[in-house]
């Protein structure tokens, strides 16, 4: 199927937005910024986006979507449960330069700006936290099922916990310039899946 050229259009803009409100934040971000990374007018971007918010949005899930994809790929290489964990650990151990060189943690970013000034963005994030969860959470309940992760563990406990961890660590590297912070959380989690999770 062919794509239009206002598809292009659209995506070119949200691909040349992206670093800038990953970056610079949501508010932050003005529309000059757009302009002058797409070589666009701004009846240009205004042809495609009804105003910055929609814009902000659709950047949004493009940035999201690219860390969902390498961590799906990471957790999909491995059929084992525990190994599934592992290997999301690992996307993070391995993916934390180039997250950082994209402005940190999309997810993370769009929380705390989010949090009391763009409600649509907000729940937008809170979806994502809320599918990530699940997808840990359904992992283990699969370790279960393969008689890989012992009987007992509150799946959704150690999920939320994994993510605090997984953001936290991220925070405390990309301020501090120092990635060992983000391997030590990294750490814990793997910590918890092997001694505490694992049969």
């Amino acid at each position: 199927m062919s794509v239009s050229k206002s598809e292009n259009t659209r995506q070119l803009i949200i691909e040349k937005a992206a670093p800038f409100f990953n970056k610079k934040g949501y508010a932050d971000t003005s529309l000059s910024d757009v302009t002058a990374a797409t070589g666009l007018t701004k009846g240009a971007i205004y042809g495609n986006f009804e105003n910055k918010d929609e814009l902000a949005l659709a950047v949004y899930d493009y940035n999201h979507s690219i860390l969902l994809k390498g961590q799906s790929a990471a957790m999909a290489s491995v059929s084992d449960a525990i190994e599934k964990l592992l290997a999301m650990t690992a996307f993070y151990r391995q993916e934390f330069r180039s997250v950082s060189l994209r402005g940190g943690c999309p997810v993370m970013n769009a929380a705390v700006e989010a949090d009391d000034n763009f409600p649509a963005l907000k729940t937008k994030v809170k979806a994502t936290y809320r599918g990530w969860r699940k997808v840990i959470a359904q992992t283990i309940e699969e370790g279960k099922k393969q008689n890989r992760i012992i009987e007992k563990a509150d799946a959704d406990k150690y999920a939320a916990v994994f993510i605090a961890l997984i953001e936290g660590g991220i925070l405390l590297a990309k301020a501090m310039d120092d990635s060992s912070l983000l391997n030590n959380s990294l750490e814990k989690i793997d910590d918890l899946i092997i001694g505490e999770l694992k049969k």
